[in-house]
């Protein structure tokens, strides 16, 4: 059995990812209430496959003084990071390496400079929803890039990949992490706010509902970008490589329900602060108006008021 694995946040990616892990590590699938022993995931394919996952509360931890794990890794949403990873605080050395799986830029530099030990960054296109306490839908196969914001700790991100990789979910260690999280926070920012506010699946925004305005935040994204400096993922023309990728994702992960989506189905807080946050604030120090995203801002923190 390999290194033992932590994994706050049972949502889709931690759900996903200790399935990927279980056949071959020890895996705690920690959240705020106890989930069913047996946990079952279904593929996009319609295959399915059900194992048993241990799942337990901080509280449940605390009081068995288990053993640390070698990785925490923290698939919360961005908001509730620093709660969720105060309840497990003092259960850990300074030295455990945590794995942290946001959408956006707004958690990593913060834990990366107060955490002690190793903090990995990982950007993932992993498509994945929840159905219920004990089901999850693999909708969407995609990769993962793994690294630290510093370009530190490069023989740990390499065999945290390799590890992942054998797992199952394709996934690469890289030094440039940094930018690889602003380029997955373009693409967070053209589908999930677009498909949380309509309502609908990735997919449906090739339709011609919603193609005009995928490009219209595209437009906006790809100026900011080009204002941070950030390369286009292809190197090419910058408008056009940042169109190529969102659209590509969309493609991949069709039938995928957007996590924002997920959060607004069922009545919780999204994760707008950290995905779109970022490039209205980049936006605004540079000078540059941002029509589109700021009202997709406003549409989203008007979902929120109702509940």
């Amino acid at each position: 059995m390999n290194a033992s694995h932590w994994i706050l946040g049972p949502g889709a990616i931690g759900r996903l990812l200790a399935h990927s892990l279980a056949p071959t590590c020890e895996v705690t699938l920690i959240g705020r209430r106890a989930l069913p022993l047996f946990q079952t995931l279904h593929s996009a394919k319609g295959e399915r496959r059900t194992q048993s996952i241990t799942c337990a509360t901080p509280a449940q931890l605390t009081q068995g003084a288990p053993a640390p794990p070698a990785w925490l890794h923290i698939t919360t949403k961005a908001m509730a990071v620093e709660p969720a990873f105060e309840t497990l605080h003092a259960l850990l050395p300074a030295t455990t390496p945590l794995v942290l799986w946001q959408n956006g830029f707004l958690t990593q530099p913060e834990l990366t400079n107060r955490w002690p030990g190793p903090v990995l960054c990982a950007s993932t296109t992993e498509g994945a929803y929840v159905t219920g306490n004990d089901r999850i839908v693999h909708a969407g196969r995609g990769h993962t890039f793994i690294g630290n914001l510093n370009g530190r700790h490069t023989a740990l991100a390499q065999a945290l990949a390799a590890q992942l990789d054998r797992a199952g979910l394709a996934t690469t260690a890289v030094d440039d992490i940094r930018r690889r999280l602003w380029q997955k926070l373009a693409v967070n920012a053209a589908i999930n706010p677009l498909v949380a506010i309509h309502g609908i699946r990735n997919g449906e925004l090739r339709g011609a509902a919603y193609a005009s305005d995928v490009e219209a935040v595209i437009r906006e994204v790809a100026a900011i970008m080009a204002l941070e400096k950030i390369v286009a993922p292809d190197g090419g023309d910058e408008q056009d490589s940042w169109r190529a990728l969102v659209w590509d994702v969309i493609e991949g992960t069709a039938n995928n329900k957007a996590s924002m989506l997920q959060d607004v189905e069922a009545g919780r807080p999204t994760e707008r602060a950290a995905i779109l946050g970022p490039l209205i604030a980049a936006a605004r120090q540079h000078g540059l108006t941002v029509p589109i995203l700021e009202a997709l801002d406003k549409a989203l923190a008007k979902l929120e008021a109702r509940y």
